[in-house]
């Protein structure tokens, strides 16, 4: 073999994601890799890969193979850690789904992955069930972690699962190499139909290496991501992936805690914390009160909404004065950032383009896709279309959906639906959403999917969701629905929709009002922007109803 074949065949196959937690394994055996103070759980970075290993075993004696999927309804916590590596050792891909999910919403992400192993907790357990029933496709293997309930006829309990299995590296009978799968995330699509991000071992590689450059992060560091980890910025920012591939500690917290966050960032030396503003905010509210010391703190991380100018001072003054602000996608990762440095400066923007990304802001078409170079003018002013060019951290395509991949992938940028502006110096700022999404406490949600479900109930003749701004998430859902009949009651929505298997409790409507009609365009095209206003001024004179 030539030289350039010896070097490609090496860098392919040991590059991988898996490689790099193994040479942590091998020279910080005996230091922490994850930590759960809620309860005293800790593991070393030796016994990680042995409890890791277990799994991985037990997983190929049950007749995994490279490509099987391994899906997991998980909170923040050792066993999800454990799911996203085990896999990995096996060439199998992790795919951790939203536990806040409906049942519906759950079997539809089943149906599409088709995994072979299914992992829950048991407190989920009989939203599972229903899943598993409604789903026409059967995992293999469907294991509970947890005790809270026993573990239903034909389920296997994590622990009993693991028993008796071999520690020892798992042998496999197939190359691993960067060009594997071995992530796949969901997520929300403008209709019911799931999209799954599939995302490679180098993609993982690349999106630790992006986070330890840009924190930046390095070995024996502790990081608390305070979001669900299902999210891309929660597994991918300060979560599992970066930083056991950079030798740090993942504290754990299943779910997040303002009062508990600022108590352990005190009492375990975490160095940074990773959120969405709202949580932010209420660690501020806290942070005045208690006055915890957090001297041990790096910075704190933010993403998932824009953080405007007041909150970005006061997060730096109660906090910490070292704020980040990423933006980005599940496709994508983090695209733009903003650094210490830049703020406040230049808060209320997304910030530059990361050090492996093009970020661009394109002109917008009625019938196709701006080219990347058609750009809008670099004055802060004139707006476009956001496009993102990431090969590192981006499988650049859907699992499964060419159709979608070709309308939102073209020429190596993906097309995010945002519209924003940019100035001369490269800063990127959101104005809107294409898609009129909505952003509720860190979660997408879209209309059309909230409006389907509402055009089911009998009496609804049209129906329109918009968000609302709110201090604390962001925005609240509010739907406007026109009935067929007097007949019809915001009571009986709110049952409608509360019992519909289809519709997340996150994604349900927050206020509701019944009107007579909804405004459309000359053409009959729904005016969402005008209901978007209208709610504003419906809020503000109590017309709007929960």
């Amino acid at each position: 073999m030539d030289s350039k074949g010896n070097f490609k065949e090496i860098f392919e196959s040991r590059f991988t994601w898996i490689e790099g937690f193994m040479r942590n394994v091998r020279r910080y055996g005996d230091q922490p890799a994850v930590f759960t103070p809620a309860t005293g759980e800790k593991f070393s970075y030796a016994e990680l890969n042995a409890r890791v290993n277990r799994l991985a075993n037990a997983l190929l004696e049950c007749g995994l193979h490279k490509g099987d999927v391994v899906m997991y309804l998980l909170h923040n916590s050792s066993e999800f850690v454990l799911c996203y590596i085990a896999p990995q050792k096996i060439g199998a891909i992790n795919c951790p789904v939203n536990y806040y999910m409906s049942s519906g919403e759950i079997a539809l992400n089943i149906d599409d992955s088709r995994p072979r192993v299914f992992v829950y907790e048991s407190s989920m357990q009989e939203k599972v069930a229903t899943a598993l029933k409604l789903c026409s496709w059967r995992p293999d293997i469907v294991l509970v972690t947890g005790n809270e309930h026993p573990a239903p006829e034909g389920h296997v309990g994590l622990e009993k699962f693991l028993k008796g299995r071999s520690e020892a590296e798992p042998a496999v009978g197939w190359t691993l190499n960067i060009y594997d799968e071995c992530t796949r995330l969901y997520t929300s699509g403008t209709t019911s139909r799931p999209k799954g991000v599939p995302l490679y071992s180098v993609n993982e590689v690349l999106s630790a290496h992006d986070v330890i450059m840009h924190f930046p992060l390095t070995h024996g560091d502790r990081t608390m991501n305070m979001t669900p980890w299902f999210h891309r910025g929660g597994i991918h920012s300060g979560g599992p992936c970066p930083t056991l591939y950079a030798g740090g500690e993942v504290i754990v917290m299943k779910e997040f805690n303002a009062g508990l966050t600022l108590q352990y960032t005190r009492d375990y030396g975490i160095n940074f914390l990773i959120g969405v503003p709202a949580v932010l905010s209420l660690l501020c509210r806290v942070q005045e009160d208690t006055g915890a010391d957090l001297s041990s703190l790096k910075g704190i991380v933010t993403m998932g909404a824009p953080l405007d100018r007041e909150n970005c001072i006061r997060f730096m003054k109660v906090l910490t004065p070292r704020i980040f602000n990423g933006y980005g996608t599940t496709e994508t990762f983090w695209n733009t950032f903003l650094r210490p440095e830049d703020l406040p400066e230049h808060a209320g923007s997304c910030g530059r383009a990361c050090t492996d990304d093009d970020v661009r802001v394109v002109r917008i078409h009625p019938d196709r896709l701006a080219g990347p170079d058609e750009l809008v003018r670099k004055d802060g002013k004139e707006t476009g279309e956001i496009i993102i060019s990431s090969p590192t951290k981006s499988g650049m395509h859907y699992f499964g959906n060419d159709e979608l991949s070709r309308m939102r992938f073209k020429d190596g940028f993906f097309y995010t639906g945002d519209i924003g502006t940019w100035d001369k110096d490269s800063y990127v700022t959101i104005v809107t959403r294409k898609d009129d999404m909505i952003v509720s406490a860190g979660e997408n949600i879209y209309p059309a999917q909230v409006e389907s479900v509402l055009l089911e109930h009998p009496d609804v003749a049209e129906a329109c969701v918009v968000g609302l701004p709110d201090k604390l998430r962001e925005q609240v859902t509010v739907a406007y629905v026109v009935p067929k009949d007097d007949k019809l009651t915001v009571k009986d929505l709110i049952q409608f929709v509360n019992g519909h298997q289809m519709l997340a409790a996150y994604k349900r409507p927050r206020y509701y009002r019944i009107c007579d009609k909804l405004p459309h365009t000359a053409t009959g095209k729904l005016q969402r922007a005008v209901v978007r206003e209208q709610a504003v001024i419906d809020f503000a004179s109590g017309l709007l109803h929960r």
